[in-house]
């Protein structure tokens, strides 16, 4: 056996090996650079939007006191232009995106909830959607409905899109007042069953392909209504929320082109023999 030639292709295999970690740091910090602009982006249009905002309020509000200063004695054909110039104002205002999210995902969101008006809503000022739980959920269940398979399905293709990949993702569940009786075995509490149902949520988007280092998850139980709750509680009470938020920092983890090394694990504790014989709990 030629031991020097052998020696020459270990060593050649190594360096090979080592350069693998060296192309996944290239990259990784290609995928971050990528999400660096676009984040950039996202928030060179936030503050685009705000400041349209502000430009539009203000003329608004200008436009506003000219009329009340204008008052009864001015002239008609004046005040109605006045007036048709106010309501272009509010029209532009109505128009515009003014809120968190980029103008094509908020447009996006907004299409999706207006296919399904009895189970989800779209707040565009606050970029939250809302899915109310009585069609999302079963009294008492934290199982998504079938029927709200598709919907979720399609909120997941809106979420993977390009514009969308920046921002992380929130999932909150909320109850109303009504104390946990028949399930408490699976929700001991309103806390619990809220909480359960944002992760089915999460887990259901997940499924779809939304990556799980984007989603976090939350619950609040009754302790965020929107609405008074009656004698049976109330229906606008339980829902799930779904808030969405630029990403500050590269994410780590499975299933993301921005995946860093895994990290190596450490050694299984060596057991002795007498923890064999601990009860198990």
């Amino acid at each position: 056996m030629d031991w020097k030639r052998l020696s020459v292709l270990a060593i050649c295999s190594l360096g090979l090996a080592a350069c693998v970690p060296q192309q996944k740091y290239d990259d990784l910090l290609t995928a971050y650079r990528g999400q660096e602009q676009q984040l950039l982006a996202v928030q060179s249009d936030l503050q685009t939007s705000r400041a349209n905002e502000e430009r539009l309020r203000a003329q608004l509000a200008s436009l506003q006191a000219e009329i009340e200063a204008a008052g009864a004695s001015a002239d008609p054909t004046e005040l109605e232009r006045l007036k048709s110039k106010l309501a272009a104002y509010a029209k532009q205002i109505a128009d515009a995106n003014l809120g968190p999210l980029p103008a094509e995902l908020s447009k996006a969101l907004a299409d999706l909830a207006a296919q399904y008006p009895d189970v989800l809503t779209f707040d565009q000022r606050t970029g939250m959607l809302r899915f109310n739980s009585d069609f999302t959920f079963a009294s008492g269940s934290a199982a998504l409905n079938k029927s709200a398979e598709g919907l979720v399905a399609k909120l997941a293709g809106i979420l993977n899109t390009p514009i969308a990949q920046p921002f992380e993702v929130k999932v909150v569940g909320h109850t109303d007042n009504q104390p946990i009786k028949r399930v408490a075995a699976q929700h001991p509490t309103n806390m619990h069953l809220s909480a359960h149902r944002a992760i089915s949520v999460r887990d259901a988007l997940v499924s779809d392909g939304v990556t799980a280092n984007r989603m976090q998850v939350a619950g609040y139980g009754e302790f965020r209504p929107i609405v008074p709750n009656g004698a049976n509680g109330a229906a606008a009470n339980r829902r799930v929320e779904i808030f969405l938020s630029p990403m500050t920092v590269p994410i780590m983890g499975t299933g993301n082109p921005m995946d860093a090394p895994a990290a190596k694990s450490a050694p299984a504790p060596v057991r002795s023999k007498s923890d064999d014989d601990e009860p198990t709990k």
